[in-house]
């Protein structure tokens, strides 16, 4: 089923709620081409205006997503009393800002990874939650995704021993210097924008934070942003490495090791929606690959089920899948993984 759905207490949840109003700041491309396709497959959202600072590229957006209200400002979007909640995808540096005034107005907000520009950031956020009593999120949908869910509970089960690694690579190629993700004073980069995910999933799997992490940074030369950036993560019990890029071949990866087996997941984090997705649990037997089991999801589009997530909690049902203070945490490793690759050492996030 659409979003995830199938199971009979889910499908009753569903009959007891009324769909989420949702507004969408702002015309970017993961928005029109990936989200709010998703949330229209959605049973709990429902779309239901967009705003852009170009009221023409807002009204086109509404023609093609079959959205009825656009707005040629993202003030009269926060301010339709009609809309009960706010997906905000603006560039990195508007992510605070935009989601504070949003929650000021009584709105509930997802917020685009990564959720600031420094953990320090975060904070303020974090505070207009509390002081509004709204929900605010951030939105890494593959934490929602059933093939990390499942991830995660083989590494909690022990089938693959004690968790000890976690290996990651997210890349593709664009050097652009009109793209937002190309200027550093809005927070671009290789490691704001890619990788964050093999960070967020390290932390979560492992269940706790880095005591200290170094980072080795190689900048473009004239745009100045990160455009690969490789990192350590030391925890209590482990390690986690990964290297990012934005002017490399696109790729990505994510293995995770115990002392007694292996998962690879084959397409970590832009798992298709119309496409199953496969991982592999290997119990170290046979190099040549005869101890693994491969287990495979039937196509779901992990946008649709991030906003099914979310609208749940908006609803009293379940709580927010990404906290504000685990985005501060995310955030306060990629600040120390920065710090690092300038001083030549380890530092604690």
């Amino acid at each position: 089923m659409a979003g995830g759905r199938g199971t009979e207490a889910q499908v009753g949840v569903y009959k007891r709620i009324a769909p989420v109003r949702w507004g969408i700041l702002g015309a970017a491309g993961i928005a029109l081409r990936k989200v709010v396709p998703g949330m229209r497959e959605s049973a709990l959202a429902q779309v239901v205006a967009i705003a852009s600072r170009d009221i023409s590229k807002a009204q086109a957006a509404a023609n093609d997503l079959g959205i009825p209200r656009a707005y040629g400002s993202y003030e009269e979007l926060i301010d339709d009393p009609d809309v009960e909640a706010i997906y905000n995808p603006l560039p990195n540096h508007l992510h605070v800002p935009w989601s504070i005034r949003a929650a000021e107005r009584g709105k509930h907000v997802l917020c685009e990874k990564p959720i600031a520009l420094t953990a320090a950031e975060t904070r303020t956020l974090i505070a207009a939650r509390d002081r509004t009593a709204v929900k605010i999120g951030e939105a890494f949908m593959v934490r929602t995704h059933p093939q990390w869910l499942k991830v995660r509970e083989i590494v909690a089960s022990g089938r693959i021993g004690e968790l000890r690694l976690i290996a990651g690579h997210f890349s593709y190629f664009r050097r652009d210097p009109a793209d937002i993700r190309s200027r550093v004073e809005w927070g671009g980069g290789a490691l704001m924008d890619v990788g964050c995910y093999p960070i967020t999933i390290s932390r979560w799997l492992f269940d706790a934070e880095p005591t200290e992490v170094v980072g080795l940074i190689e900048r473009d030369p004239d745009m100045k942003i990160d455009r690969m950036t490789s990192g350590l993560l030391r925890f209590e019990k482990g390690q986690a490495t990964f290297s990012c890029a934005t002017q490399l071949v696109p790729y990505q990866t994510m293995q995770i090791f115990g002392t007694t087996g292996r998962i690879a997941v084959e397409i970590p984090f832009n798992a298709p929606p119309r496409n199953e997705c496969r991982i592999f649990v290997d119990d170290g037997s046979d190099l040549a690959g005869g101890g693994i089991e491969a287990i495979v999801f039937p196509a779901v589009d992990q946008y649709s089920v991030q906003a099914d997530r979310f609208s749940e909690a908006i609803r009293g049902v379940g709580s927010v899948p990404v906290s504000l203070e685990d985005a501060m945490g995310n955030m306060a490793v990629i600040d120390a993984l920065f710090r690092s690759a300038g001083s030549r050492a380890w530092e604690g996030p």
